[in-house]
């Protein structure tokens, strides 16, 4: 059933029709890496944070890649298809009265694909340090929606170019859109953190 389709980590609701929140984590991580974090931005939510089932050299990832930042584009629509079933099952589950995604990284890169693939999933988006080394088709169920992004401005991973391009997508297609930057690369910065908090609480 798609409701168990990956090794996961969890937490319901404190009440029917409280918020759901699905984390994804970066390549490397597990269903721990965010799931405290979203505990604690969203005590009251519903929390699901699913493992990626792909493995790159042993770790763990949501879809699979030929090199760095070159994504194996039949794969990620395999994954991306099967990911937003399991988001679905859950939500038939817990009819939430908003859904938020929260990845980072990789998790952060199917969290997109996801968004602009089936808009309808998810009221809003956090999504730290993505990359969309693609230029995506326009996407009018994305109007009304919320995201906020986060990245360094020295990233070698994720270029700022392509953060700030994918930041422009978002506005055009009429999402109400945040782009934080921190000073550094890669990493999650305290910065970070703070602007997700404003951003999440801002609706509770």
């Amino acid at each position: 059933m798609p409701i168990n389709s990956y090794k996961l980590r969890s937490h319901p609701a404190e009440m029917p029709g409280n918020p759901l929140l699905f984390v994804f984590h970066g390549t490397g991580g597990d269903e721990n890496q965010f799931f405290d974090f979203g505990r604690q931005l969203l005590p009251e939510a519903g929390i699901v944070s699913p493992r990626g089932d792909v493995f790159e050299h042993g770790a763990a990832r949501f879809f699979r890649r030929t090199q760095e930042g070159v994504y194996d584009m039949e794969d990620l629509a395999r994954r991306t298809s099967a990911m937003a079933d399991f988001i679905r099952a859950h939500k038939d589950k817990a009819k939430p009265s908003r859904t938020i995604g929260l990845g980072y990284s990789n998790g952060a890169n199917i969290l997109a694909s996801i968004m602009l693939s089936h808009p309808e999933l998810f009221d809003e988006s956090v999504l730290m340090h993505p990359l969309v080394p693609w230029t995506p088709a326009p996407q009018l169920g994305l109007a009304g929606r919320r995201a906020l992004i986060t990245a360094g401005r020295l990233d070698t991973i994720c270029p700022p170019v392509l953060t700030q391009t994918f930041a422009d997508y978002l506005v055009e297609q009429g999402v109400e859109t945040d782009l934080v930057w921190h000073s550094g690369g890669h990493e999650i910065q305290q910065s970070e953190v703070a602007a997700i908090e404003r951003f999440v609480r801002a609706k509770a």
